[in-house]
Formats: C-alpha cells, structure tokens, sequence
C-alpha cells in the first residue's frame, strides 16, 4: 500500500512538473507564468481555471454560471425576488449583521467603491444578504446597512430561502457555537459578487480588494457592459 501511495505522488509530482515547464516554454507574452500554469491545468482537466487580472476580480471559469432566480425579504420587510433588480448592475456580498470584523471591512469596501465612482456608481444597487436569517430579521438589517451606504439593500427570509440563493452563488456557510454556551458566529466564504443586468455573476472580488481597485474594475464592466434599460 504504501508502495503505491508513493508512484501515485511521483507520479503526480512529475506531471505538474511538466504542465509547469509546458506553461514556461509557451506563454504567451506578458503571460505571467502563473496564469499560463493555471490555464493550462485548467484545459487539462477540461475547463478554464478562474485567476486574478490586475485590479480586476476573478473571471469565472468558461462554462461556470453564478447567480439566478431568488425569493427573499427586504429590509423593509417588502418581498422580493430578482425580478425587482433585473436590469441594474449589484454589488453582492454574504454576511451577517452579527459579524465582528470581516463583514464591516468588506461592506465598507463596497460604500467607498461606489463613492469613489461618482455618478457611475449610481447605477450599481449594493446588497448584504444575511447567512444568519434567524438573527437577522428586515429590522435588524435595516440599522445595520444604512450604517454603510444610504442605497445599501439588506436581504432575509426563511431559512430554506437563503439555503437556496447561496448555493446558487455557491457561498458556504455554517454556525460556529461558542463552548458552553448558545451564542454562536457564523464561518463563511467571503467574496464578493459583480452581478450584472441580467442576474448573473462577472466578477468575483476577493477580500481585502482594496476600494480603488474595485471601483475600477467596476467601472470598467459597466463601460464595456452598459445596464439594459427598463
């Protein structure tokens, strides 16, 4: 066993070995070599890998659709589904009102980018929707998303439904409880979402992008993607 444990390794180490020195030898110019290695892993396991462009998000893998169809509830306690954004440009991001630190910073991130994109941010609806709809309820939202943007929509609902938004945007998430004790914070992935007129993920942003670069690449998408009009 083993034995075979170890060709296996060889074996593995031996073929990235070589897709590195292939990526080396046939980058393209101004390829760098770590974005010619993950393309092509990505074409020998059959699909295109997401990496990073300069400024601006991860490009989502050729074939590979976030985003979709939803039922949640507004801060202001309205229904609502995608068809109430349909057509606008969203900066989407999963979080909880409960969150210490990362959800404020990233929030924060999404209030300067707009900011920072004058009129043009305008045009793009920022959105928390809450991975913890048992605490956060539309009143709690409300307090908590006007304390980063006037135009910051908070999104609720059942369990089920927020279950179902966030495997459409394939967001994970799951209560980590304090010992001894019924309080709890929740772990979760922390990108956040470029979602264009037509209800679908473009970009994807890391934490800690830095607001310039986010308005930026921002900017750019709705330049190059102009928003359907109603």
């Amino acid at each position: 066993m083993l034995r075979t444990i170890r060709a296996v390794s060889l074996l593995l180490v031996l073929l990235l070995g070589g897709v590195w020195a292939h990526a080396w030898m046939t980058r393209a110019p101004g390829e760098g070599l770590a974005e010619a290695f993950a393309g092509r892993i990505g074409r020998l396991f059959g699909a295109e890998m997401p990496v990073p462009s300069a400024g601006g998000g991860v490009q989502l893998a050729q074939g590979v659709s976030l985003g979709g169809p939803f039922s949640l509830t507004d801060h202001t306690g309205r229904a609502v589904t995608d068809r109430d954004f349909a057509g606008r440009w969203m900066l989407v991001y999963f979080g909880f009102t409960y969150c210490p630190d990362v959800c404020p910073t990233e929030l924060g991130t999404i209030a300067a980018a707009l900011d920072a994109m004058g009129p043009a941010g305008e045009s793009v609806v920022p959105v928390l929707i809450t991975v913890d709809p048992e605490r956060d309820t539309p009143e709690m939202l409300a307090d908590y998303v006007g304390r980063f943007h006037p135009r910051m929509v908070g999104l609720t609902g059942t369990p089920e439904q927020v279950a179902a938004v966030a495997r459409l945007y394939r967001v994970y998430y799951a209560k980590s409880r304090k010992p001894d004790t019924a309080e709890y914070l929740v772990d979760h992935s922390g990108f956040t979402y470029l979602v264009g007129p037509d209800g679908r993920v473009r970009r994807l942003f890391r934490p800690d992008t830095a607001p310039e670069a986010l308005a930026a690449a921002v900017s750019a998408q709705l330049a190059n993607r102009p928003a359907a009009t109603n």
